[in-house]
């Protein structure tokens, strides 16, 4: 009969540790019955850790049992509720029972905690009490009890502050892996939502979850995101976006092959359309994989509000993303190369702002560029409080002070200020930097060639996208190759009782969002 029982009298499922590496051979031994012995091997492992607690459980000066935990990382009230008092009440009736000879079996120790296991094996209990649960040591038994009693203090939950919406909901993940799928599970309440776990990181052994849609994602693309998580061997995971980088297959692009939010109705959408999600412990970023072109440029409003609006927005977004890469590269190329194609009043008026402007265009372009791109980065990293003041003031102080001694024209000014504007329209961060980095290779590159120039530099950018792949699925699909049942969510938002299929690309044996209906 099992030495613990959980609520309901049933009794706990005992974890799968076979498939788990382990760190050093002395990790290996198996507990012996002797429970000195066995506090001396934890306590050897564990030393010099002075936030491991060790509590002592004796009757009538003999020890009973040891319980390990980290100071900090263990629920004490609980503790002492939960597994303590019931160890102390069964040590008790042990004792008095003795002189009778009705020893009470070992079926009797009823300890009310949800999730309890029991495990031979000294990694297994260093890897609990590093974990944070809570391990019970007991005497005459060559087995350990893990009790899962961790609580660590986490944030608020709030709405991400890189993510927000006008319409929708307004929670995030959080740092806790288990927090994090709840949040999933409270939205995709079906036994299709698979959560695999694995650990990865010699080091931290970081909790990692692999979640997707049985039966609308692909297996083969399940197959392969299970088989790079499986071949990561680094000392320390401690944010997704080191295994972002680690799985990510064409890693000189600059364009990003990964999404990742802190929005759960996010992933939830794209769980639905056969794409896979991956939560790493300690970090509130969720990867979702593979990324296309227009999932880097369609942001969450667009699927709660109406379909005319949501289109209309769309376009200006679409619109000012290629004014933020482009503006700057044709202002160089019509000033330098080709004045004719500017109206001649136009023409006179930049010639008159740049009358004694020491710098060609390129150089004058490069080098606003560059101070926006400082103060862009000075308002991030400097406090909340004083960020936005000091990026707006700097930015109007400077461009005030570089026109009136005469070192960049009037009309540059306008151009980065509208480039910076059009620039922060991107709904993804990471989708953003790959257009601010390409916009300076492109102004050279107009400086030397001009519009042909231009147009060389974006055919080679349409055929970089093109041939992008990644985790199989390709980059600008569903527009190369063509899918005409999935153009009603790339350029235009159709109405939700049109968009009825998923991309193949994406989708497994489920292709269907819902049967046709008729109106």
């Amino acid at each position: 009969m099992p030495w613990f029982t959980r609520s309901g009298n049933s009794p706990a499922p005992a974890p799968d540790h076979s498939e788990q590496p382990s760190q050093e051979p002395a990790t290996q031994e198996q507990l012996d019955r002797d429970l000195l012995q066995n506090l001396e091997r934890v306590k050897q492992e564990m030393a010099r850790c002075s936030d491991v607690v060790y509590r002592v459980c004796s009757i009538e000066e003999k020890m009973k049992a040891v319980i390990i935990y980290i100071d900090g990382m263990c629920d004490t009230q609980v503790l002492d509720t939960a597994v303590l008092q019931p160890l102390m009440d069964y040590f008790r009736r042990q004792a008095e029972s003795e002189a009778s000879e009705d020893v009470p079996e070992s079926g009797d120790l009823f300890i009310p905690t949800m999730q309890i296991s029991k495990s031979s094996r000294l990694e297994d209990i260093l890897q609990g009490i590093l974990r944070g649960e809570t391990v019970i040591l007991l005497q005459g038994e060559a087995y350990a009890l893990i009790a899962d009693l961790v609580r660590i203090e986490q944030r608020s939950m709030e709405e991400p502050s890189s993510e927000k919406v006008v319409r929708g909901p307004r929670d995030g993940f959080l740092e806790s892996l288990r927090t994090n799928i709840t949040l999933i599970r409270r939205r995709l309440r079906t036994p299709k939502l698979k959560v695999e776990s694995l650990t990865i990181g010699e080091l931290s052994r970081t909790d990692v979850a692999l979640v997707y849609l049985d039966g609308i994602a692909k297996e083969e693309l399940v197959d392969e995101v299970r088989r790079r998580l499986a071949r990561i061997e680094v000392d320390g995971i401690l944010d997704s976006g080191n295994i972002e980088e680690l799985i990510e297959e064409d890693i000189i692009s600059p364009f990003p092959q990964i999404q990742n939010t802190e929005r759960p109705d996010v992933v939830v959408s794209s769980l639905m359309e056969g794409k896979i999600a991956v939560l790493v412990d300690n970090t509130p970023f969720v990867l979702i994989l593979p990324m296309t072109y227009w999932s880097g440029l369609q942001a969450a409003d667009d699927y709660t509000e109406h379909y005319l609006y949501a289109t209309f927005i769309r376009w200006v977004r679409y619109t000012f993303v290629h004014v933020s890469l482009l503006l700057p590269s044709l202002y160089v190329a019509l000033t330098t190369f080709h004045p004719q194609v500017i109206p001649t009043p136009l023409v006179i008026s930049f010639a008159s702002a740049r009358e004694g402007i020491p710098f060609p265009a390129v150089i004058e372009a490069l080098l606003m560029e560059f101070i926006f791109e400082g103060l862009r980065e000075a308002g991030i990293r400097l406090p909340q409080q004083v960020g936005p003041a000091v990026s707006i003031a700097g930015a109007l102080v400077i461009g005030q002070a570089v026109v009136a001694a005469g070192i960049v024209s009037t009309p540059l000014i306008i151009i980065v200020s509208l480039t910076g504007i059009a620039s922060f329209a991107f709904p993804l961060y990471n989708a953003g930097t790959a257009y601010r980095m390409l916009r300076f290779p492109l102004l050279i590159i107009a400086a030397v060639l001009g519009f042909y120039g231009i147009v060389m530099f974006l055919i080679a950018l349409s055929v970089h996208l093109v041939m992008l792949k990644p985790f199989g699925v390709p980059y600008m699909a569903p527009y190369a190759p063509m899918i005409p049942d999935n153009l009603k969510d790339v350029l235009v938002r159709a109405p939700k009782g049109n968009m009825r299929k998923r991309m193949r690309w994406l989708a497994g044996r489920n292709v269907e969002r819902f049967p046709k209906v008729k109106k």
